[in-house]
């Protein structure tokens, strides 16, 4: 499960690029019960989306030509200038270099080798999210790919992450753990684009999960909202109940309410 840790290598930041700031804060705080608060006029727009007083995830503008409404999850580094270096040298691309912010911390954004998008934070006074696996937080993550293979050399190589196949349903799913991790470490998960989804325009991309109380509830405020259903409620034992949704602009996100120990 995702702690607040923050080990080389787990979630510790995500946040949403939106043409719309106003509405995304609408949108997300109906589903979640979500606050902005601004970082500041200096800051461009960007603030920080919180739950019951802490930081859940971020929000800002589209700032890049040509960048679409999507989420980005960030990984915890140690040297962002190194892992930038790395990713160069594994078949990765630098999507923006290393940058630091204020005296928060320092990060940087990249594409894998299949085509998804991600980047790492260094913290500074920032050391990441308040909280995760809380409701209304961050609770898992999970790269679709078309080459899980090539995916999987490549976050090794970069993070040093732990891999465990299991089968998931008739396909094999890889969970991820931390380098330092054990088995109860896992951070997020590796599936296979499936061809009717690389088909239909979907590319490979990670995946933020939100826990929720109630995923059905959610689901129908989200298309109450102007969302979307991208992948209907599933239930999965020893897992929980999850859905994927877009968000009125596109953005892609999942929510699950998480199966209680032992069911």
């Amino acid at each position: 499960m995702l702690t607040t840790d923050f080990v080389p290598g787990s979630p510790n930041w995500l946040d949403l690029g939106s043409p719309d700031l106003s509405g995304s804060t609408t949108f997300y705080s109906a589903l979640f019960g979500w606050t902005f608060l601004s970082a500041g006029p200096e800051a461009g727009g960007y603030g920080f989306f919180q739950h019951e007083g802490r930081t859940v995830a971020a929000l800002g503008p589209l700032n890049a030509e040509g960048a679409k409404p999507a989420w980005t999850l960030y990984f915890a580094a140690t040297d962002a200038d190194s892992v930038t270096a790395h990713v160069q040298r594994a078949g990765g691309t630098v999507r923006f270099p290393p940058m630091d912010v204020f005296a928060e911390g320092r990060l940087a954004g990249f594409t894998d080798p299949t085509g998804a998008e991600f980047a790492v934070w260094q913290p500074g006074n920032t050391l990441g999210l308040d909280t995760v696996t809380t409701p209304g937080s961050l609770c898992w993550t999970e790269l679709y790919t078309s080459d899980p293979t090539a995916a999987k050399a490549f976050y090794r190589e970069l993070f040093g992450w732990q891999e465990q196949d299991v089968p998931f349903g008739d396909s094999t799913y890889t969970v991820l753990t931390p380098a330092t991790g054990g088995t109860d470490d896992g951070q997020g998960g590796i599936m296979q684009l499936a061809p009717a989804q690389s088909a239909s325009g979907i590319a490979p991309h990670w995946l933020p999960y939100f826990e929720v109380p109630d995923t059905d509830a959610v689901i129908a405020t989200a298309q109450a909202h102007g969302g979307a259903v991208r992948l209907p409620a599933t239930e999965a034992h020893g897992v929980g109940r999850f859905a994927q949704l877009t968000d009125p602009h596109g953005a892609v996100f999942a929510v699950i309410t998480s199966a209680a120990p032992g069911e």
